[in-house]
């Protein structure tokens, strides 16, 4: 926790003393969260894609690195490319 700045540890403190107060907006923006949520994460098409045996291999191991299915990593990698979340490295 000592990551945390000044303003995280006030509301941390405040979070623990149970002087924080639930908005108004929170049922609804709650609602519209996990709508949001459900939307980004459905997987509602399916496409086929031919990899050699070498990049398979690699995607598989990193895939058991991670604790997730191969397939659930190729997801993942595929919608931050086109979020614009993969950053190219150099050199």
């Amino acid at each position: 926790m000592s990551k945390l700045d000044r303003e995280e540890r006030e509301i941390l403190e405040a979070f623990d003393k149970g002087q924080l107060k639930r908005s108004k907006k929170a049922a609804a923006q709650i609602k519209e969260h996990r709508v949001v949520a459900e939307a980004t994460f459905k997987k509602d098409a399916r496409i086929n894609i031919r990899l050699s045996s070498r990049d398979l291999r690699a995607i598989q191991s990193r895939a058991l690195k991670e604790g997730v299915p191969y397939q659930t990593l190729v997801s993942s990698v595929l919608h931050k490319y086109v979020d614009g979340q993969l950053v190219e490295k150099n050199g």
